[in-house]
C-alpha cells in the first residue's frame, strides 16, 4: 500500500488472545471486526492455546510455553514468530501494531525491523500498579521503578503509542515518553452482547429472582480490588441482609477472595461462578444485577463498565484511572469515593430506589451508544495512516487526547 489508498493491511501481534478471557483479547477483537467492516485486513499472531479453535484464518497461533507467575497466561517462542519472517514479507503489510509489552514487543519489534514497516504498540495496562501482585518477594518501590523505566524504554522505541484513556496518556507523559502518543479507547459494537434476562440467569444458577443483586464481571486478580468491594458488601449487608455480589471471572485472587469472605461471614451472600461465555449467558449475568460494581484502582479504560451501561445496567464505581474517562459525564452511574462506607452508601441507596436505578439504567444505554466501535476504529486508521506518513516523509504526528467527535 502507498500512504492516502483506501484500503490498509496490518499485521498485529500479542501475548494474550481469545479463549484467554480479558480486556486485551476484547479490544483486539473489538477493532480487527470494526478494521474488517470498513474494508481494512488484519492479521493476529497470538499464542497457542490447548483450547484454542479458530474459525478466523486471519489468526496465526504460535506454540507458548507454561508461564509460572500466572498460569492462565503464555510464552511466546521467538523462534517460531521471526520463523515466519518470509510469509509475512509477501502480504505486504503496511505496518505491525503490538499489543502487549513482552514477547510480543521483543518479537514485534524485529519483526518490524526485518519487514521494514513501522511499528506502533498499545499500551492497556498500567504495569506500575501492578507487577507487585505477581512478584511479591521483590520490593514495591524497586517494581515500580522497574516498570516505569521498562514502559518508557518500549515505548521510545515505537515510532507511536496508543493509549485507551487519558489517564494513561498522563502516566506515559509523567514517565518521560517521547513517542507520539494518542488516546483511542476501544469502543463497544452494537449487538456485541444480546439482550440479556434476570429471570433466565436467576432460574439457570438457583436464585430468587426477588433478591437484591450486584454484580461484577472481570478477571479475578488482585489488581481488581474486589477485597475492597467485599468490604463493601459487609456493610451494604448490615442494610440489606440478602444482597447477593455475583463475581463472574476466574484468576489467581479467587482463593484468597474465597477466604476473605468466610472471614467476614458473609460467604451466604458471594456466589463465585467462573467464567461465563461470551454471549447470552454473560448478558444474563449482567442483567441480573440491580447494579454493576467496580473498584479498580489500575484499570486503563473499564470496558466491563460499558458492556454494562449498553445493557442498561446501572453502575456504582470508583473513577480512577482510565475509568474516570468513562464516568466523567456523570450518566448511567453514581460515582463512588476510595472509603467502604461512601462506596456502601451509593450502593445501599441504589438498591432502595427503584426510580433512580430505572432513570440510570435508560441514562447508560444512551450514553453507551456514544462509544462506537466504528468511530473508534476510524481514529485508529487515521493514526495509522499519520505514522506512516510520518516514516515516509519525516513529517511530525498530530497527537490526539480527545475523541468526542466523531472521525470525518
Amino acid at each position: 500500500m502507498t500512504y492516502g489508498s483506501e484500503r490498509m493491511n496490518i499485521l498485529m501481534i500479542s501475548d494474550v488472545y481469545f479463549p484467554r478471557v480479558n480486556g486485551v483479547s476484547t479490544s483486539i477483537a473489538t477493532f480487527r471486526r470494526s478494521l474488517a467492516a470498513q474494508g481494512h485486513s488484519s492479521l493476529l499472531i497470538a499464542p497457542d492455546y490447548a483450547t484454542a479453535a479458530d474459525v478466523d484464518a486471519g489468526i496465526v497461533r504460535i506454540p507458548s510455553r507454561y508461564l509460572f507467575l500466572d498460569p492462565e497466561d503464555r510464552i511466546l517462542k521467538v523462534k517460531i514468530i521471526l520463523s515466519q519472517e518470509n510469509q509475512l514479507r509477501n502480504r505486504r503489510f503496511d505496518l505491525l501494531h503490538i499489543q502487549t509489552p513482552f514477547i510480543a514487543h521483543h518479537a514485534g519489534v524485529k519483526l518490524a525491523r526485518r519487514l521494514g514497516i513501522p511499528a506502533v504498540e498499545t499500551y492497556h495496562t498500567y504495569f506500575e500498579e501492578y507487577l507487585y501482585h505477581y512478584i511479591p518477594f521483590l520490593p514495591k518501590p524497586l517494581l515500580k521503578s522497574m516498570a516505569r523505566m521498562l514502559t518508557r524504554r518500549q515505548c521510545n522505541h515505537m515510532d507511536a503509542v496508543v493509549v485507551p484513556s487519558r489517564a494513561m496518556y498522563e502516566v506515559l507523559q509523567g514517565y518521560g515518553v517521547r513517542a507520539p502518543v494518542s488516546v483511542i479507547p476501544t469502543g463497544i459494537e452494537p449487538g456485541d452482547l444480546p439482550a440479556g434476562s434476570r429471570e433466565r440467569f436467576c432460574s439457570s444458577h438457583g436464585i430468587d429472582p426477588s433478591r437484591p443483586m450486584l454484580v461484577h464481571i472481570g478477571r479475578v486478580a488482585h489488581e481488581k480490588n474486589i477485597a475492597f468491594l467485599l468490604d463493601v458488601l459487609h456493610e451494604v449487608c448490615r442494610v440489606v441482609p440478602d444482597v447477593l455480589l455475583v463475581i463472574a471471572g476466574e484468576g489467581p485472587a479467587l482463593v484468597s477472595l474465597r477466604r476473605k469472605a468466610l472471614e467476614l461471614g458473609i460467604e451466604r451472600n458471594v456466589r463465585f461462578l467462573g467464567y461465563l461465555t461470551r454471549g447470552q449467558a454473560l448478558s444474563d449475568c449482567y442483567c441480573a444485577g440491580d447494579a454493576f460494581i467496580f473498584a479498580s484502582a489500575t484499570e486503563t479504560q473499564g470496558l466491563v463498565l460499558l458492556e454494562a451501561m449498553t445493557l442498561g445496567v446501572p453502575v456504582v464505581s470508583t473513577a480512577v484511572m482510565g475509568t474516570r474517562d468513562i464516568l466523567a459525564a456523570g450518566k448511567g452511574a453514581l460515582v463512588a469515593g476510595k472509603t467502604v462506607t461512601d462506596f456502601a452508601d451509593k450502593v445501599i441507596r441504589l438498591l432502595g430506589d427503584p426510580r433512580l436505578r430505572e432513570r440510570l439504567g435508560n441514562e447508560a444505554r444512551q450514553y453507551a451508544a456514544e462509544w462506537s466501535a466504528e468511530i473508534m476504529a476510524r481514529r485508529l486508521v487515521e493514526f495509522y495512516r499519520q505514522v506512516i506518513a510520518s516514516r515516509c516523509h519525516g513529517s511530525n504526528m498530530i497527537v490526539r487526547t480527545d475523541y468526542e467527535e466523531p472521525v470525518s
